[in-house]
């Protein structure tokens, strides 16, 4: 999606560069990868190890950062650069589903600069297959189908006070256990809303499952990934993946967001 009228009055001066997207015309759009931002310097590290991913993966890739919240560069100082320098973006949310910040936060900050806008991340048989990465990094035997049949997985999220979000991931969690013939596979939220690691932990023991893992549907490190550590431990989860991080699937992925949306905002163009 594109984001606002160009021309409209906003914070971007005379912010153009959607023009020169299409392909063999002009060098490549800048990947603009929006995330979040985060107190915690985990979060920012973890950012760069991906756009560092995302180059290794397609070298020449013009890639920029930019934040929501808490970090820098914040996305009007990133935009209006981008601006002043005629250069072309795509817009790419380091999010994985459609929650507030990919419906409001976002939008309201791309507001008026005509930037293409990327599709969330989630879901994606990218992201499952980044999940499966974390848990044999764990110690989890994925490539025995009967070690799998007797491992129930929680799968946790941030959770969202939008029901919608939630479930998407309930969604996620389904096509997971489909694809991959775990004993089960619970959804928990590391926020306020239920249910939480302990309810699903229980709940996979109450089923049957000889063995639980806990892998966290979250990207960067930081509060809540501590939380879902925690939890799990006190849980007595036989064991706990790491969040997806820097996975080499998130960088794949990245890139086929932004060459869809730049595929999207130069047919819009040639239309």
């Amino acid at each position: 999606m594109t984001i606002g009228d160009p021309t409209a009055p906003g914070p971007y001066r005379a912010y153009r560069p959607v023009r020169s997207l299409a392909p063999g015309r002009r060098p490549a759009p800048v990947l603009l990868l929006i995330a979040h931002g985060s107190r915690d310097p985990r979060h920012a590290a973890t950012v760069e190890a991906l756009v560092g991913q995302v180059r290794g993966v397609r070298p020449g890739t013009p890639v920029a950062t930019a934040y929501l919240d808490h970090c820098a560069p914040r996305i009007p100082q990133v935009v209006q650069r981008l601006a002043d320098s005629g250069t072309a973006a795509v817009a790419v949310p380091l999010l994985l589903g459609s929650a507030y910040h990919a419906r409001t936060d976002i939008p309201g900050a791309l507001r008026g600069t005509g930037l293409p806008v990327a599709a969330v991340l989630g879901p994606s048989p990218l992201l499952l297959a980044a999940l499966d990465r974390r848990l044999a990094e764990a110690g989890l035997d994925l490539r025995s189908p009967a070690v799998r049949a007797r491992t129930g997985v929680v799968l946790a999220s941030a959770g969202s006070s939008d029901p919608a979000a939630n479930a998407a991931t309930r969604e996620v969690a389904a096509e997971w256990q489909r694809t991959r013939g775990w004993a089960a596979v619970e959804v928990a939220h590391a926020s306020a809303v239920p249910p939480h690691v302990p309810e699903a932990v229980a709940a996979l023991r109450g089923a049957g499952a000889e063995r639980i893992a806990v892998a966290p549907y979250l990207i960067a490190p930081g509060l809540l990934p501590d939380r879902i550590a925690s939890a799990a431990a006190a849980a007595g989860a036989d064991l706990a993946a790491p969040v997806l991080g820097a996975a080499p699937e998130l960088a794949r992925l990245l890139l086929a967001r932004y060459d869809a949306a730049r595929t999207a905002a130069t047919t819009a163009l040639t239309a």
